[in-house]
């Protein structure tokens, strides 16, 4: 399944957020998290993930720092911050309204509306 490049972009922080919210995290475990979420669904590329990042840490969401693993190699871990929890709580808001206002749309569609509804 495909999913457009807008839907993919809008949901990016609250995921990103939301995956932090659960624990300290690194770029590919992210990007390996999402794909999990979405049943495989949504693959994100480092290219998508890092600038991202980069925005949340410069906007206060999130904090960054280098870890070395257990294997050597060097990886820098994100952390949601306060301002990011918060910012997280009102994505979550704005989310529940779009959801529910979606639902409704979707619930009053005829079920010949589109080849494969429902």
């Amino acid at each position: 399944m495909h999913i457009e490049k807008d839907l993919v972009a809008a949901s990016a922080t609250p995921l990103v957020l939301g995956i932090l919210a659960d624990g300290e995290s690194y770029g590919y475990a992210l990007i390996k998290r999402v794909n999990e979420l979405s049943g495989g669904r949504m693959q994100w590329t480092d290219g998508m993930l890092y600038p991202l990042l980069h925005r949340l840490e410069r906007l206060g969401y999130v904090s960054a720092h280098w870890r070395v693993s257990e294997g050597g190699r060097r990886r820098k871990h994100y952390a949601i911050t306060p301002a990011g929890l918060q910012t997280l709580a009102e994505r979550h808001r704005q989310w529940t309204v779009v959801a529910e206002a979606l639902e409704r749309v979707w619930k009053g569609m005829p079920t010949d509306a589109a080849p494969g509804w429902a």
